[in-house]
């Protein structure tokens, strides 16, 4: 089938836990809104708390199979997607598995002994922080990568994604997977994914930025990007720019940036050019939450 197995996600699966919760339990876990982070020890008692004290819901998440998920919703054609992480031999991960399928995106997960990674989803006021316990998640190794029947999807796929995120755990199947995708002169698409990973995971950022066909990202990444590779700018469109800028291993196409600013213009740069594209707002009263929505 010409649209079978298209586009492959590479990520951290993990089960959001998701409530509305109030700004006592943000800052009784030091908490800041608006944020992704790792959950350090002081968090770790917040997930069985969430569960006791707030109308929990257990979705099948990660950001990258978030993404991979509603493309398949999005193009409606079976088996157009697939998605590898790893995930726990438990109720969780079986959970996502069963989860995974009825949303129609063929996973291959490595299942590790550690229990299945999750993710706290607070929200307040229609705003969302994300505190993530990467567990299983974080031990996704490449040897499951180069089994023959996993890398038959990297060989298939026309389109790959894998976010930021990804980079703390498994930097050398991204890497794998790029030049593959160089060589091929297939799409890859990464995600600047969060403040920290542009921060302290530079380095190994920067090795996989010269495979990237398209960078996705939102303005305060962007901004740290920035002040990282020390270009003194704060501003989003010059940001942009010089991010498409970048060197780049295939010559054959442009590389094109997208930096979403909330209800603000979406910035796209490519080509040395920049163009802005006005969000639709929502009235605030329809808002459920900023999870998944890619603000």
């Amino acid at each position: 089938m010409e649209y079978e197995g298209i586009l492959l996600g590479m990520g951290n699966p993990l089960l959001d836990i998701s409530a509305v919760v109030d700004q006592e339990f943000l800052n009784k876990f030091d908490i800041k809104l608006n944020n992704a982070i790792l959950a350090e020890e002081k968090h770790l008692s917040m997930y069985d708390e969430m569960a006791s004290n707030y109308n929990v819901e257990y979705i099948a998440g990660g950001a990258t199979q978030n993404s991979i998920r509603v493309a398949q919703w999005m193009l409606q054609i079976p088996g157009a997607t697939s998605y590898m992480g790893s995930i726990g031999k438990d109720k969780y991960g079986e959970e996502m598995k069963k989860n995974a399928k009825e949303a129609g995106v063929n996973v291959h997960y490595y299942e590790d002994d550690s229990p299945t990674g999750t993710c706290a989803v607070c929200v307040v006021g229609g705003e969302r922080s994300l505190i993530a316990n990467l567990s299983a998640a974080n031990c996704y190794k490449s040897d499951h990568l180069k089994r023959p029947e996993n890398w038959a999807l990297v060989e298939k796929a026309k389109y790959i994604y894998i976010a930021g995120f990804f980079l703390t755990v498994s930097s050398d199947s991204i890497m794998l997977v790029a030049e593959h995708a160089a060589a091929k002169n297939k799409i890859f698409t990464t995600n600047l994914s969060a403040p920290f990973i542009c921060e302290f995971f530079k380095d190994v950022q920067d090795k996989v930025f010269p495979y990237a066909d398209i960078v996705f990202g939102n303005e305060t990444e962007a901004r740290t990007f920035s002040r990282v590779h020390g270009w003194e700018t704060e501003n989003v469109e010059e940001i942009a720019l010089k991010i498409s800028q970048l060197p780049k291993v295939n010559e054959t196409r442009k590389r094109i940036t997208v930096i979403t600013q909330g209800g603000d213009p979406v910035v796209v740069a490519e080509d040395g050019k920049v163009k802005l594209f006005p969000v639709i707002l929502l009235p605030k009263e329809k808002l459920v939450d900023t999870n998944g929505a890619g603000a």
